[in-house]
């Protein structure tokens, strides 16, 4: 199965190079794709300058891939990498103690995969991680926050055979008068939609982290699909 992969950056990168990269983003040292265009145009700028497209085909047969959107994944597995990799400002002892728990139940061997496909916890996503972690909101809001503002998912490439696979096809002047307003855009309405819908609305039956630490919850309870 071939993919047509999207990177956006300051730079075109016809070779991207396995070893490189940020050992702090979202999972750990690796080439952070996605398959949305417009996406990756969006994630080419900031507010100070202009960015590249940059677009490669993979051939995905034989590739060991991690979905964290698969059945037998909740969104906490999502979050321990998080935990494992992004520094998260863990002021309050119930937070500290929400990391243990999660990076002990629902901890994934992720480093044996070559793709690993999931959430991006850009500015928006990592604000809604923080706030289940303290307490201010339930896991089912957790999961809702997720969805807002449509905020993307990525693709990483971690192991040197999927950089094996990797086949630069092109690239694309990106603008920041034009995508750097969309990026923002994406962002306040996701988290306009999360004040506004939710944050605050309690529902009965909704599970708190320190319910979960407290009932030693399991990543295979049905509670939590």
């Amino acid at each position: 199965m071939e993919k047509t992969l999207y990177h956006g950056s300051r730079e075109v990168i016809r070779k991207p190079q396995f070893g490189k990269g940020k050992p702090y983003n979202d999972y750990g040292r690796g080439f952070y794709c996605t398959e949305n265009l417009e996406l990756a145009k969006e994630w080419a700028v900031d507010a100070e300058r202009d960015g590249y497209v940059n677009q490669y085909k993979i051939e995905c047969g034989g590739l060991k891939i991690l979905y964290l959107a698969a059945p037998e994944y909740t969104i906490l597995h999502w979050l321990n990498l998080l935990l494992e990799n992004r520094e998260f400002d863990l002021m309050s002892p119930l937070a500290r103690e929400a990391r243990e728990y999660i990076r002990e139940t629902f901890s994934i061997s992720y480093e044996e995969y070559d793709l690993i496909a999931g959430y991006r916890a850009d500015d928006s996503y990592f604000s809604f991680a923080q706030d289940f972690l303290n307490g201010t909101i339930s896991y089912r809001q957790l999961n809702q926050a997720m969805h807002l503002g449509k905020l993307g998912e990525q693709i990483v490439l971690k192991s040197r055979r999927a950089f094996d696979r990797l086949t630069f096809t092109g690239y694309e002047f990106v603008s920041k008068e034009v995508w750097y307003p969309k990026k923002e855009s994406r962002d306040r309405k996701a988290r306009q939609e999360y004040f506004d819908l939710d944050k605050n609305r309690y529902q009965k039956g909704d599970l708190y982290i320190i319910s979960m630490i407290d009932g030693e919850m399991k990543a295979d309870d049905v509670r939590l699909r």
